[in-house]
This record gives structure tokens, C-alpha cells and sequence, in this order.
């Protein structure tokens, strides 16, 4: 089966001026225009296309990469308006329209918006919405703390990030709660903290400090063990440098030094950390 709106792996069958068509199934043949075309193609090759509707409204292949698939959220540039909506630069040559009954406000050419790409049943189009709340779960969040989540980074506010958990809760996470960076329009993972009253979820980047500095005060044990009994990491070296070598934030790191330090398992140094004889 063909999925529109995502990559599909399909047979050359035959070319023309215009380009390859391949075998598309129930769909019949699609083209893969000719400027997509390698040269060293030939027939019943398989090539791995992206497959959506040309300005003609006709399904089509393209070798080019979209930045978001059907049924994903996203951030993206508004580049033109018309007479039947705002359209999005999402990486293909086919800007995605975003009609006027799915804007939340006028959008303008050279903002960026947060939107939901769908293929909508009616038009058979691809297209993209603002109103996120009308694809998201109706139903209660079920997860445990600690649970790890997928996430979409969407708006910044005074707090935090919203955030889109699992492409179905609402979701928040806080900055004082933040161990390293994250921008807008990411997907990246978290861990649920609670369930609010409201159904949306607390999040943070990383599971809680006391399950980490368990796990993470024998992971620095093994850590300097395969390394001589020496680390030269200390509370002068960044937050980026600790988390390239554990997986953590500063915080967490040094609660489980202090943890090793005070079971006498290290000692701390001026250069490092080192194991005690």
C-alpha cells in the first residue's frame, strides 16, 4: 500500500521525457519528474521517493527530503498568501498550504507558525492546520512518573516550553528544570513528572535526581575504574562536558560525586576525581 504524505519505496516501470514513473499500486503509475532522476537508474529499480500532490493537484513522487511527514507537528516559514490561504516552505517545491479555516490569524509571509500537517479526507490534499487542539487526545493521560515521552518543543513563555507529548497531551516544561538546550520545533524525548489537574503533563529533560545519582554514582565508579581510577573532571568543567561524558546535568553529576565522596569510594582532587587506594 502507498502511504501519501510519507516516503515509500517504489519499482521504475518505465521512462519518458518527462521523467520516471513507477509503480504506485492501487494509485496507478506516479512520476518522479526528470529532474529527480539519477542517471544511472534504469527499470525495475527501486528508489525511495516522498510522495504528495503536485500544483495540479496530482500525485506525484520527489527524491527532495520534506521537513515534516503527514501527522507530525512542526514550525514553519510562511513564504506567500493567496486568495485560499498562507502557504509553508516545508522543503519541496510545492509550498503546504495552510487554509484559511485552519489559521488561528492572519499569517504573514517571513513568521514562522506552529502547525499540524494532515492529509485531509475531504480534498485529498496535503495540507497543514494551527488549531492543534483539534488533533490532539481527548482522552486522560495514562503514564506513570518518570516515564519517557517524546516530545514537540512548541511555544516559549515566561515559565517554559509548551510542549506536545507523544503527538497527543499538552505538555510543559519549565526552566528552571532545564539541564541543556532546546529550541523550537525540536522533537526530542523527557520524563513525565505528574499529571495536572487539567490533564496536561509535567516534563523534564531528565528522570529524577534521586533515580539518577544511584545509577550514575556506578557509572562513574566503572567510569574511573577502566580509566586507571582517574578522571580529570572537576566543578570547574562545563555543563556541556559533563553531560557529553554521563548523559546528565552539572547538578545531577555532582550529587553523585558527593555520594561517592562521602561513602569514601573517591576523593576529590584539584584536577579531578580519583579513587581512593
Amino acid at each position: 500500500m502507498i502511504d501519501i504524505g510519507y516516503n515509500n519505496l517504489l519499482k521504475i516501470t518505465r521512462f519518458t521525457d518527462n521523467g520516471a514513473y513507477l509503480d504506485g499500486e492501487d494509485l496507478g503509475e506516479i512520476l518522479l519528474p526528470k529532474k529527480f532522476v539519477d542517471q544511472n537508474l534504469k527499470e525495475g529499480d527501486n528508489v525511495d521517493v516522498f510522495i504528495y500532490f503536485d500544483s495540479d493537484d496530482r500525485i506525484v513522487a520527489t527524491t527532495q527530503t520534506p521537513s515534516v511527514h503527514i501527522d507530525q507537528f512542526a514550525l514553519l516559514r510562511c513564504v506567500d498568501t493567496s486568495r485560499v490561504g498562507a502557504f509553508l516552505d516545508w522543503g519541496l517545491d510545492k509550498d503546504l498550504l495552510v487554509p484559511f479555516g485552519q489559521q488561528k490569524d492572519k499569517m504573514k509571509p517571513g513568521h514562522y507558525y506552529f502547525v499540524y500537517v494532515y492529509l485531509d479526507e475531504v480534498s485529498n490534499r496535503i495540507v497543514a492546520s494551527q488549531k492543534l487542539n483539534h488533533f490532539l487526545s481527548i482522552s486522560d493521560p495514562e503514564y506513570s512518573e518518570g516515564d519517557r515521552v517524546d516530545i514537540f518543543i512548541g511555544e516559549k513563555t515566561d515559565i517554559g516550553y509548551k510542549v506536545i507529548v507523544d503527538n497527543a497531551f499538552w505538555g510543559m516544561v519549565y526552566f528552571n528544570e532545564m539541564f541543556r538546550d532546546i529550541k523550537q520545533g525540536e522533537y526530542t524525548y523527557g520524563f513525565v513528572k505528574k499529571i495536572r489537574d487539567d490533564n496536561r503533563l509535567d516534563i523534564m529533560l531528565e528522570k529524577s535526581s534521586v533515580k539518577l545519582v544511584d545509577a550514575l554514582e556506578e557509572k562513574i565508579y566503572q567510569r574511573l575504574r577502566a580509566n586507571g581510577g582517574f578522571l580529570p573532571v572537576t566543578d570547574k568543567s562545563s555543563p556541556e562536558q559533563i553531560f557529553e561524558l554521563f548523559g546528565v546535568s552539572k547538578k545531577v553529576y555532582k550529587k553523585a560525586v558527593g555520594g561517592l565522596y562521602r561513602q569514601r569510594v573517591i576523593e576529590i582532587l584539584d584536577n579531578g576525581i580519583r579513587l581512593t587506594k
